[in-house]
């Protein structure tokens, strides 16, 4: 496991299915996510399957849950490239009564900690829809900078919206250890 100040992240299991099931068709809660459809059991059964996997090693998946363990999300690093030492991470917190109270801030934090100092990582980049005020914040708390944006790429809420691209180098990340 890796320890953070308010969360631990740990290898998915499969007993965490029945707790993704609960948020992965919640329409505000999928909002900020890739996913657009609703999702089946059957869909999600066989994305653990992948998740459970631990021979692919461009992707790492986890489990986000408190220090008492209670399962708040996921958290991952993807698209890993290790002749280049970046990879793309994504985060949800699928509990929403959890949102605003600095979880997502230190799963963040933890997995910068986890991709720079364990997996010698050199960059670690995100991309982020414009209207995602909140995770904006919180990514810019972790040192996360504005790199670009891919202009009109999202159409959600009536309306087209930018997909904003964000990293942070390991130097930039050890500054603010």
């Amino acid at each position: 496991m890796i320890e953070g100040n308010k969360v631990r992240i740990r290898a998915v299991e499969q007993t965490d299915l029945d707790e993704i099931m609960k948020w992965v068709n919640d329409p505000e809660v999928i909002d900020n996510l890739l996913m657009r459809y609703p999702m089946s059991r059957y869909l999600e059964e066989k994305w653990m399957e992948k998740a459970l996997d631990t021979s692919d090693m461009r992707e790492k998946t986890f489990t986000i849950e408190t220090k008492d363990g209670v399962y708040l999300g996921g958290i991952g690093l993807h698209k890993i490239n290790w002749e280049n030492r970046n990879a793309e991470v994504g985060i949800v917190i699928g509990k929403k009564e959890y949102w605003g109270k600095g979880y997502g801030t230190d799963a963040m934090l933890t997995i910068l900690e986890f991709a720079f100092t364990h997996m010698n990582l050199h960059r670690v980049y995100l991309e982020v829809y414009d209207f995602n005020t909140r995770g904006i914040r919180s990514y810019e708390k972790c040192g996360f900078k504005k790199e670009g944006a891919l202009r009109d790429d999202r159409y959600s809420r009536g309306k087209y919206h930018d997909t904003i691209i964000m990293g942070i180098l390991k130097e930039e990340f050890e500054k603010i250890l």
